[in-house]
């Protein structure tokens, strides 16, 4: 895994796509954002369900549970629909990019929840938008080159309204903090080698390895722990209050939303891609104003006209020779 790592970070940059697919590519993350907007209330949910399990056997334990059941359900939705995915399974080259894929989305994915269970929805959301920033810093890391100033605005104004769309974020940097920034750190990493390994294999192949290495490291996860060798901790997924957040999870925050970033991210710039999902926060607080779980402030049109002017800035003054 290492040194695919090398390898796919050394690839020069990639090769400029045509405007039109720049704005399917577009189109298509604004929809992945408005799905993943839900999902911090659906791993809430489950969560909260979950309590007496989290007493019971910790909370690493369900959390590993919980990623599991949710990438298998990718996993198996994409054997049944895809024959391309199926094939990938007997394809070291696809198991190659998914070990990659898989394995900063496991870390990111696990440390996320693990985090979201001290923390709240608002300051989760926050801390997992700093993957903007990280993203930036990476790449000027790995590509020894300065983005344009246009992205390093728009990566200034999506980390700004991301982080105060529900008023200025009430830190204590506790665990669930730190657990949330290391997230923030390995979903940069994702936004950054999807970007590469897709434009150099098939997505859809990819997209199922990586669900699978997800789903198996989670549950490897678990046995490492001291879990999971009964049924009933494995069984809970089904209770009351769990199944249907974790179906959601599985077929929405993941099937729908990873096979759809690893087609279409890859005719963007990593940081102009970065800079749309930092709108996920938008989509997560109008659902909570509709639900009843976010009171309106005047933060809301702040952050979120900060993030839309962002996105908007970038989009009109970059173009996909001068992002390379």
């Amino acid at each position: 895994m290492a040194e695919s790592a090398v390898e796919y970070g050394a690839q020069s940059a990639p090769t400029p796509f045509a405007p039109g697919q720049r704005k399917k590519a577009i189109a298509a993350l604004l929809v992945v954002t408005s799905v993943w907007g839900a999902t911090f209330i659906w791993m809430k949910q489950a969560l909260n369900e979950l309590q007496p399990e989290i007493e019971a056997y910790g909370s690493n334990r369900v959390v590993g549970v919980l990623v599991a059941a949710r990438f298998a359900i990718a996993a198996l939705v994409m054997v049944v629909f895809f024959p391309r995915a199926r094939a990938a399974l007997g394809d070291k080259e696809q198991w190659k990019g998914g070990a990659l894929l898989g394995g900063v989305m496991l870390v990111g994915f696990v440390t996320q929840m693990i985090g979201l269970d001290e923390i709240n929805p608002a300051v989760s959301a926050f801390l997992t938008s700093l993957y903007v920033v990280f993203t930036a810093l990476i790449t000027i890391f790995m590509t020894k080159s300065q983005p344009s100033r246009v992205l390093m605005f728009g990566v200034l104004l999506a980390t700004f309204g991301a982080g105060f769309i529900q008023g200025p974020p009430h830190l204590s940097w506790g665990f669930g903090e730190v657990m949330t920034v290391v997230c923030a750190v390995f979903f940069a990493l994702h936004i950054i080698y999807t970007q590469r390994i897709t434009q150099v294999m098939d997505p859809v192949g990819v997209t199922q390895t990586s669900f699978a290495v997800v789903a198996l490291g989670a549950a490897g996860m678990v046995l490492l722990l001291g879990g999971g060798r009964s049924i009933e901790e494995w069984r809970f997924i089904f209770a009351d209050g769990v199944f249907i957040p974790v179906l959601c999870l599985g077929i929405g925050g993941s099937f729908f939303c990873l096979l759809l970033l690893n087609m279409y991210q890859r005719y963007l710039h990593p940081i102009q891609a970065a800079i749309i999902y930092a709108l996920e926060p938008v989509w997560a607080t109008t659902y909570g104003l509709g639900l009843g779980l976010v009171d309106w402030s005047t933060w809301i049109l702040i952050g979120g006209g900060a993030l839309f002017l962002g996105n908007i800035v970038v989009e009109l003054f970059t173009h996909a020779d001068s992002e390379e």
